[in-house]
């Protein structure tokens, strides 16, 4: 059962265990929350959906991103394999 109180480094509790349970890890729902708590709840949703699909992008590509936000495992992942681990990260 998730806490309800996760200390200082979470900014808005509410959607951080809302992204939990829809099944956001908590790196990512630490970091949406913490940045709707910052900015505002408007400005973080006009970010999303302006990458391009993951099924478009390179092994090499996917391999680079998957690097910079530090997915272990990723130099012997196939393209599904690293398109699955990059959404759900």
């Amino acid at each position: 059962m998730p806490r309800s109180k996760h200390g200082p480094s979470i900014k808005d509790n509410e959607t951080y265990e809302a992204l939990r349970r829809d099944g956001a890890s908590k790196e990512k729902a630490a970091r949406i929350a913490n940045a709707q708590a910052a900015e505002g709840e408007k400005t973080v949703g006009r970010r999303g959906g302006k990458a391009g699909s993951y099924e478009d992008w390179s092994v090499e590509k996917l391999r680079k991103r998957a690097g910079e936000i530090g997915i272990e495992g990723r130099s012997k992942m196939r393209k599904g394999e690293l398109i699955d681990a990059l959404r759900n990260h």
